[in-house]
């Protein structure tokens, strides 16, 4: 069992971009095919899909620039299960001056820095990735 998944989802999307693999398998669950929606909407990812084998598994492909490095070049978890951070519109947190994003847990679903800021939404701040 793991006290925190969404670390854990993190850690394998960073370990896969490093090792240059052309995709990663997770276990499925909503909120993490909803973070992987995200990513995949903003660039980070190049697909992402449920695969039904034995138990659900969140397959995401991993996305590389004409050098064959990777999109993704840092991940940080920031909300966790023992510090919870919540952040209102106008607070938003902005990652490297805009170059990053920040993903956002809102009522209407997992939102960007930006996006939250346009629909003037608040919520739990999940991760950044520049």
């Amino acid at each position: 069992m793991l006290t925190d998944p969404i670390a854990d989802m993190l850690t394998r999307i960073r370990n896969a971009a490093q090792a240059r693999k052309a995709s990663v398998d997770l276990p499925w669950s909503r909120h993490k095919e909803a973070i992987a929606k995200a990513l995949l909407e903003e660039g980070y990812l190049g697909g992402v899909s449920v695969e039904q084998e034995r138990h659900p598994v969140l397959r995401l492909t991993m996305r590389y620039d004409a050098q064959n490095r990777p999109v993704i070049s840092g991940l940080a978890r920031v909300s966790r299960p023992s510090l919870r951070v919540y952040v209102g519109a106008k607070d938003a947190p902005t990652v490297q001056g805009g170059l990053g994003v920040s993903f956002i847990s809102t009522p209407k679903g997992m939102l960007s820095d930006r996006e939250a800021r346009r629909q003037r939404l608040g919520g739990e701040v999940v991760c950044k990735v520049w």
